[in-house]
């Protein structure tokens, strides 16, 4: 798999934490992948290793988030742009082999894909806020 699509795989498995508890996290890590198309093994340990990061990390990627999101708190976003902000903080902030330009990119462009018609602008702009 591509770096684009393991960073979409880790998107798609971050939203679907929104909807349960830290509990069942690792039963739904486990279902995520039995529903998606075959990975080779180092893939799926890379999006399991980044997925558990970012959750380990979520408070402190939030209340940078909250920092400099005037009139808006992680608790308003939506859940798919909060999700894409939240994948691309830890990006950017915990990952030195990605650069931030790329981080942002790839954000905007997965809100382009599976956000609202202000997605793309409103990740962008969290985003270029943090960098």
């Amino acid at each position: 798999m591509s770096r684009r699509e393991i960073r979409e795989q880790i998107f798609k498995l971050l939203f679907r934490a929104e909807f349960y508890e830290k509990e069942e996290l690792s039963e739904q890590m486990q279902m995520f992948l039995e529903e998606t198309e075959p990975k080779a093994e180092k893939d799926i340990c890379y999006i399991q290793n980044k997925f558990e990061q970012i959750m380990n990390h979520i408070n402190e990627i939030d209340e940078m988030v909250n920092q400099v999101a005037q009139g808006w708190k992680t608790s308003r976003m939506g859940k798919v742009d909060l999700t894409l902000i939240r994948l691309a903080v830890y990006e950017i902030k915990f990952e030195e082999d990605v650069p931030t330009g790329v981080a942002i990119n790839e954000a905007v462009e997965l809100a382009k894909r599976y956000g609202t018609d202000d997605s793309a602008s409103f990740v962008n702009g969290i985003l270029a806020k943090l960098a």
